[in-house]
């Protein structure tokens, strides 16, 4: 959702409750499930929400789908329809996360969350329908943050291995040192200040130095990595520090496609047309397609 004001007033403005699974718009051809799954230690259960083809067979690939938001907004229902729309075009199970967030849940809080979601997507195939081989991360924004923080994880803790990451318009430098995040200090959607801010919240009394699953972009080795798509926006703050890491991507060996939208704003809002908006979506999916059925 576009931020007007500070990251602070849209938590109070736009916070609500989840619709119930059988409120939610229906996708033709999409079977929808709802589950809870054990949270970190000491943590609230995880709530998943599962999108499957309905005329589907087993073993399709699964993708663990994390919202954007600032750290501090969203939840499954905003990524309801992508996440559906994403089930179908790249035949998967995809496994959307409801993460704790910030300001009440600062790090590691919802890094944990989703964690625990991926181990469980990963340790439960045959319930999910899933290949156990084909297990993928997706994330826009500060979701795709949230996903790269994953990959680096999962390499350093030896699994679960993942096949693919799916990287849009995504955060990954608290540092925002780059020359996009200078000259864009006040473009609509996402702009300097409101990253300042949603940094602030999300490292809350974090003291020390920023963990590279926090902030990937401070990872200095990206070794052994999935292979991974990573979309930016021309006109995005966050635009310099994604081609970086899509560079530094490459430059570790991992396979990596790296595509610039030049006339969108983050998330590909205006004023890129609706006509290139659809474009930009469908290459996204095309992308998933391709890093799940290689």
């Amino acid at each position: 959702m576009p931020v007007t004001g500070s990251l602070a007033d849209a938590v109070a403005e736009h916070r609500g409750a989840l619709l119930p699974v059988g409120e939610l718009p229906p996708v033709p051809g999409v079977s929808v499930r709802e589950l809870t799954v054990p949270g970190p230690a000491g943590a609230p259960d995880v709530l998943l929400r599962v999108y499957r083809p309905a005329t589907a067979g087993t073993a399709l690939p699964a993708v663990l789908w994390i919202h954007g938001g600032g750290f501090c907004l969203g939840n499954v229902d905003s990524v309801h329809g992508g996440a559906a729309q994403a089930a179908l075009a790249a035949r998967a199970v995809v496994v959307a996360v409801s993460y704790r967030l910030a300001p009440e849940h600062p790090f590691p809080a919802g890094l944990d969350d989703c964690w625990a979601a991926l181990e469980w997507v990963a340790g439960h195939p045959a319930e999910l329908g899933a290949d156990p081989a084909r297990l993928a991360v997706a994330g826009a924004s500060s979701g795709g943050c949230l996903a790269a923080g994953l990959t680096l994880l999962a390499r350093d803790r030896g699994g679960p291995r993942l096949c693919f990451q799916h990287l849009s318009t995504p955060v990954l430098d608290d540092r925002l040192a780059t020359g996009s995040m200078a000259a864009f200090d006040d473009t609509p959607i996402w702009n300097r200040p409101l990253a300042e801010e949603s940094w602030r919240l999300y490292l809350g009394p974090w003291s020390g130095p920023v963990p590279e699953y926090a902030a990937p972009a401070r990872a200095a080795d990206l070794s052994g990595l999935p292979p991974a798509y990573l979309s930016t926006a021309g006109l995005d703050p966050l635009r310099d520090e994604g081609l970086e890491y899509g560079l530094r991507l490459a430059r570790a060996g991992v396979p990596v496609e790296v595509h610039n939208f030049p006339d969108a704003y983050h998330a590909f809002g205006g004023p890129a047309t609706p006509d290139q908006q659809r474009r930009i979506a469908l290459e996204h999916l095309d992308a998933l397609r391709r890093g799940l059925h290689p």
